[in-house]
């Protein structure tokens, strides 16, 4: 494997490939990894300025894209690629970019726009983004902290999401401030309504049920919006399912797997 990113791989069988949140790295998957490498090769990714993966120029979803284009190159088989949230977005760019490489979706507690506009009313409030944006140039790490916390708000296990969260979060050092603010703008300024129809990667969408960034109804709309996808949602769960409700989870995920 390329090391233009730093990339823990485990398991053997088909490729899938693992894509974070915002702030975080690859180890937030460590639960879930020993299930997934059973059957799958699994490549956890760190996103560039992310735990070990050096920073870009500028973080933007295209720039992103073509650093993993080129450190999956090699790859002779289609890949699965999950993305959670952020990773989402990077996921779905990807596959729209690369129809040959990327052949199978999971997106994971993601939106194609997570700020809400007067055309859509499934996100939060520019506000509230703008304020973490300028939080972090006060004190980034209490804004990353504060950030974790709305992830894990009126979950159902909470309490052991929120800790999992912050066990990682500084367990590969400290992300880089800059891409911090410059994934933070690619969050907000992202909208991929428009180019949904150009994903034509099958795709499983999972939202959690009190989500409050990227509530289930801009899951089910964006299930309804791809040309092949469907749509769970795990009760009881917030922004990380994977973490506060591992076995429906896990049952979800190879549901769709399997099926495939």
């Amino acid at each position: 494997m390329s090391t233009l990113l730093h990339v823990e791989s485990t398991g053997h069988g088909a490729p899938l490939v693992l894509l974070h949140g915002w702030a975080l790295h690859s180890g937030v998957w460590g639960p879930l990894m020993p299930h997934l490498a059973k059957r799958f090769r699994v490549h956890a990714v760190d996103l560039p300025g992310h735990g070990h993966s050096a920073g870009l120029p500028v973080f933007t979803l295209d720039s992103v894209v073509a650093v993993l284009e080129a450190t999956f190159a090699m790859e002779g088989r289609p890949l699965t690629v999950l993305g959670w949230s952020l990773g989402g977005l990077v996921a779905m760019r990807w596959a729209r970019a690369a129809r040959a490489r990327v052949a199978r979706l999971v997106l994971v507690c993601t939106s194609p726009r997570f700020v809400a506009g007067d055309d859509w009313p499934h996100a939060m409030s520019a506000t509230t983004l703008a304020r973490f944006g300028d939080e972090l140039h006060v004190s980034w790490q209490l804004t990353v902290q504060r950030f974790l916390g709305l992830q894990v708000h009126g979950s159902e296990h909470g309490r052991t999401a929120l800790a999992a969260l912050r066990h990682e979060l500084f367990a590969r050092g400290d992300p880089e401030p800059r891409t911090l603010a410059e994934a933070l703008a690619v969050i907000g300024g992202t909208d991929l309504r428009g180019d949904l129809g150009e994903v034509r990667a099958p795709a499983l969408v999972v939202s959690g049920e009190r989500d409050m960034l990227a509530p289930p109804a801009a899951g089910a709309w964006l299930a309804a919006r791809l040309p092949d996808a469907r749509f769970e949602r795990i009760v009881g769960a917030a922004h990380a399912p994977f973490l506060s409700h591992p076995a429906p989870f896990a049952a979800t995920l190879d549901g769709f797997l399997d099926a495939r």
